[in-house]
């Protein structure tokens, strides 16, 4: 008897292991495998947050499919004291192994609400944004130029929000002085400016913001990214181009950034400055003469006047040698490359082609050709055709 009881005992015992293996199994599986939203979700974890109402919150959402093997997984991986205050987007179909690796590294938020600053050439502007999660996209709630108004509510609001993401995007070709004038503007940023930073000192790019970040704070980090930039495009220039120092290169890829806005054309356009320097002759770009007027301090939205092309200042290329004493602009990456890296062209003038690019030309009778159809073109617009151009055409 006892022995069939102590055999029935072994067998169910059996049966329960084989049991709990397959419950393990499937729970390993159901942990790592593809989650059960079909759309993008905004996972909030908010600050002091416990395990237990974070996996509560991500079934409700139908993030998971359940909280106690999110749980069982999170302490197995010994991660379950490391959750991190945040918002994060989790792409359809998360595992529950990628949300717990998510939640616990931490780091910027990526959905729910954002604030963004935008400093642009002629205008600054804070974007209110809140993700779509059906789309995983952000859409625009509100907006305001700081410099002409208060903030809205929903803006002011959105910034004390602890869980909001703030961002600050820098355009190319913005000045220091226009950057200063937005981060003045930002009032979730705190600190003042003692001094605006050397012209072309800062890269233009985005930058997370630590809520009431200090301003000279960030303006070293934007100074620090733009040397660590020209550092390694000046390391890796072919041999042979007319600059001296890492200085004269960030002058003409300011240039560069403020002659064209199509991505394609920089490395022509500065072929046709590196190649006027090489041959004597001056840059004749209306630009730095721009530049020697409004000192970087907004947008002249005006033409250039004849006394002003006469007039002999470091910044008027049409009147003296080489290149301006000082960048005319903070200039993204591609155009510090394509000022180091100029296309091997024999091109020595350049003239707007009316499709907001530019017609090319090796010698002044082609450049002439191309400036008449420029004229003509500005003609049939009822726009001036005394605007200046390189060659005096």
């Amino acid at each position: 008897m006892w022995r069939n009881i102590a055999s029935n005992f072994f067998t169910l015992l059996v049966v329960l292991l084989v049991v709990l293996a397959g419950a393990v199994a499937w729970a390993k599986r159901e942990f790592s495998g593809a989650g059960p939203s079909e759309i993008a979700q905004c996972v909030q974890i908010a600050p002091g947050a416990s395990l237990n109402a974070v996996s509560k919150q991500l079934a409700e959402q139908g993030a998971i499919s359940s909280a106690y093997i999110f749980r069982a997984g999170a302490d197995y991986m010994e991660k379950s004291r490391d959750l991190r205050f945040g918002s994060y987007l989790m792409p359809p179909r998360a595992s529950m192994e990628d949300i717990v690796e998510t939640v616990t590294r931490g780091g910027p938020s990526t959905c729910g609400t954002e604030v963004i600053l935008r400093i642009g050439v002629r205008e600054n502007t804070i974007l209110l944004r809140d993700i779509n999660p059906e789309t995983g996209a952000y859409e625009e709630r509100d907006r305001y130029d700081p410099g002409k108004g208060d903030a809205p509510e929903a803006i002011i609001a959105a910034q004390e929000k602890e869980d909001s993401r703030i961002r600050m995007t820098l355009a190319e070709g913005a000045t220091s002085w226009q950057v200063v004038q937005g981060l003045k503007g930002a009032g979730f940023l705190s600190g003042e400016i003692d001094e605006i930073p050397d012209e072309g000192s800062l890269a233009p790019d985005t930058y997370e913001i630590e809520k009431n970040e200090d301003r000279e704070a960030l303006l070293t980090r934007m100074a620090q990214r733009q040397a660590t930039i020209l550092a390694e495009e000046w390391e890796a220039r072919p041999f042979g181009l007319p600059y001296e120092t890492q200085q004269e290169a960030l002058i003409m890829a300011s240039i560069v950034e403020k002659e064209t806005g199509v991505p394609d054309e920089r490395p022509q356009v500065a072929s046709v400055f590196v190649n006027r320097l090489e041959q004597g002759m001056r840059l004749e770009t209306d630009p730095t003469v721009i530049y020697g007027i409004t000192g970087g301090e907004g947008v002249l939205d005006r033409g250039l006047r004849r006394s002003e092309l006469n007039q002999t200042t470091p910044y008027n290329t049409y009147r003296v040698d080489g290149l301006p004493p000082t960048p005319i602009a903070n200039p993204g990456r591609a155009s510090i490359r394509a000022a180091l890296n100029p296309a091997e062209t024999d091109y020595l003038f350049f003239v707007a082609d009316g499709s907001g690019g530019h017609a090319f030309g090796r010698t002044l009778e082609e450049h002439e050709a191309n400036v008449a159809r420029w004229r003509e073109i500005e003609r049939q617009r009822g726009q001036s055709t005394d605007s200046p151009v390189q060659g005096g055409g």
